[in-house]
C-alpha cells in the first residue's frame, strides 16, 4: 500500500473515532470508495452493534454489524422482509430516476424481493439451470473459454485485469446461461453497470442514458422471452422461466426485475472476487507463494477471497413487526441494513479476520452469499468460475503482478473494482 494510501486511512479512522455515535452514516459511500470503511465497521461492532442512523441520504435505517444478529435477521423472513428492496437506496437518485424513466419502465419486483409463498416457486423456476448437475456440464466449456482469455493476454505490458479477464468470463458464463447472443455477450456487464451506477459513476454518463441502457435490455431480453416461450423448453434461464408454471404467466414487470437480478448477480460477485484475488494475493505475498506451491488451495483461497472481498457489502429488510434484537426496539416499518462485510469480520466468528489466509481450517465460513430463504441461488456458479480461472492461471503465469492501486465501485452496495492496472511478466 503506498504512503498517501496509508495517511488517508489514518486520516479516516481518526475522523470516524471523532464522530459521536449517532451521527455515524455506515453507508456513506465515499468510505467504500475510499476504502476506509473498516474503521466504522470496527468500531459498531465493538460498540453498537445494532445501530441506528437518524439520517442520512438512504433515510433512516439500522446497521446490523455482528455474525449473529445479521444471522437472526437474514433467517426471519417473516419479521425482516424483502418487498420493500434488498438495498438501501439513495432516495434523491431514486427520485430522480423515476422522474426520467417513470415508476414502472424502471424494472419491477425479481424472485429476490418477493416474501414466502410467492419467492419459492419463483426461485425455483431457475434454479435446474444453476444446479451442480448442470454445471458439471457446463465446466469444460467455461474452462475452455477461460483458458482462451488468458492465452490472449500481453505479457510485460500494462492492462486493465478488471476488463480483460474479470468482465469477459462473467459475460461468457453469463451469455451461456441466458443462452444469449455470443457476439453480444459484453451487453451483460456493460447492462450491470448501467443498472447500479448513478450518474457521473461506472459508465453512466445521465439518467437519460442510463433509461435508454434499461430500455435496450427490457427490449432485448423480452425478444429473447417471446423466442422461448413458444419453442421447445430448453436449459437455459429465459427457457426455464418461459415454460415453469409458477413463472410462465409473472407480468413483464417481474419479468424485468428477474432479468436485472440475474444479470447483476451473475456479474457482480464472480467479477469482482476474480478482482479482488489478484489484488489480495499480491498484498500478502506469503499468500500467493502458498498457493503456487500447491494449487490444491485454490478452492479453499476463492473461498477466502469472498469472505475477504466482500463482493455484496449489504443486504436490506424492512420490519413487519416490532423486533427486539440486542436490546434495540426495530419498529414495524424500519429499514435494515445486514453489513456482511462487516459480519464476515466479526472477531467472535472468525480467527484473525483482518488477514487473508487462503488454508483456512474452514474457508466457506462466510456469509457473502446469505442464509435462508434468499441465500444466493448461483454461489456454486461463482465458485466454479473462479476455481477455473485460477486453475489455468497457475498453468500459465508465474506471477500477476499489480502495479498500482485500484478504482473501486461509487457504491455501498456492489464492493468491488473499476479497473486494476497489472502485469505479467512471463508465461510458465
Amino acid at each position: 500500500m503506498n504512503i498517501s494510501v496509508k495517511v488517508q486511512g489514518a486520516e479516516a479512522a481518526a475522523e470516524i473515532a471523532a464522530t459521536p455515535l449517532a451521527e455515524l452514516n455506515p453507508a456513506k459511500v465515499s468510505r467504500f470508495y475510499d476504502d476506509t470503511i473498516w474503521p466504522v465497521f470496527e468500531r459498531l461492532r465493538r460498540e453498537d452493534p445494532v445501530h441506528f442512523t437518524p439520517e442520512s441520504e438512504f433515510g433512516p435505517y439500522w446497521s446490523i454489524t455482528k455474525w449473529n444478529d445479521i444471522m437472526a435477521v437474514d433467517t426471519d423472513h417473516e419479521a425482516f422482509s424483502s418487498a420493500d428492496g434488498i438495498t438501501l437506496v439513495n432516495l434523491e437518485a431514486m427520485a430522480e430516476q423515476i422522474k426520467v424513466m417513470g415508476e414502472r419502465r424502471r424494472g419491477g419486483a425479481g424472485f429476490i424481493t418477493m416474501d414466502e409463498p410467492d419467492h419459492g416457486p419463483a426461485r425455483k423456476a431457475v434454479s435446474p439451470t444453476l444446479a451442480p448437475a448442470n454445471l458439471q456440464i457446463m465446466a469444460p466449456m467455461v474452462r475452455e473459454r477461460a483458458g482462451e482469455i488468458l492465452d490472449s493476454l500481453p505479457i510485460g505490458k500494462e492492462f486493465d485485469w478488471v476488463d480483460l479477464v474479470s468482465k469477459e468470463l462473467t459475460a461468457m458464463t453469463l451469455a451461456t446461461l441466458f443462452d444469449f447472443p455470443f457476439e453480444q455477450r459484453r451487453k451483460l456487464p456493460w447492462w450491470s453497470d448501467m443498472v447500479m451506477n448513478m450518474p457521473g459513476h461506472g459508465p453512466v454518463e445521465s439518467w437519460e442514458q442510463k433509461a435508454a441502457a434499461m430500455f435496450e435490455c427490457f427490449g432485448a431480453f423480452t425478444e429473447l422471452w417471446n423466442q422461448r416461450v413458444n419453442a421447445p423448453p430448453g436449459n437455459d434461464l429465459i427457457s426455464m422461466m418461459a415454460h415453469n408454471p409458477a413463472t410462465r404467466n409473472m407480468s413483464v414487470e417481474t419479468y424485468q426485475g428477474n432479468v436485472i437480478l440475474l444479470i447483476v448477480g451473475g456479474n457482480d460477485t464472480t467479477r469482482n472476487t476474480i478482482s479482488s484475488s489478484v489484488y489480495s494475493l499480491n498484498k500478502n505475498p506469503d499468500q500467493y507463494a502458498k498457493l503456487r506451491a500447491n494449487p490444491d488451495l485454490v478452492l479453499p483461497m476463492v473461498s477466502e477471497t469472498i469472505r475477504w472481498q466482500t463482493p455484496l457489502a449489504h443486504m436490506a429488510r424492512t420490519a413487519t413487526r416490532d423486533v427486539e434484537l440486542g436490546g434495540k426496539t426495530i419498529k414495524k416499518g424500519d429499514k435494515v441494513a445486514m453489513w456482511y462485510i462487516s459480519g464476515n469480520r466479526d472477531e467472535d466468528m472468525v480467527e484473525r479476520p483482518n488477514e487473508f489466509i487462503i488454508d483456512r481450517e474452514r474457508p466457506r465460513q462466510h456469509m457473502s452469499f446469505g442464509f435462508g430463504i434468499h441465500r444466493c441461488v448461483g454461489n456454486r456458479v461463482a465458485e466454479m468460475q473462479l476455481t477455473i480461472i485460477w486453475e489455468e492461471i497457475l498453468k500459465r503465469f508465474p506471477e500477476i503482478k499489480v502495479v498500482g492501486e485500484p478504482v473501486l465501485n461509487w457504491s455501498a452496495f456492489v464492493h468491488g473494482f473499476e479497473s486494476l492496472p497489472v502485469i505479467i511478466p512471463a508465461r510458465t
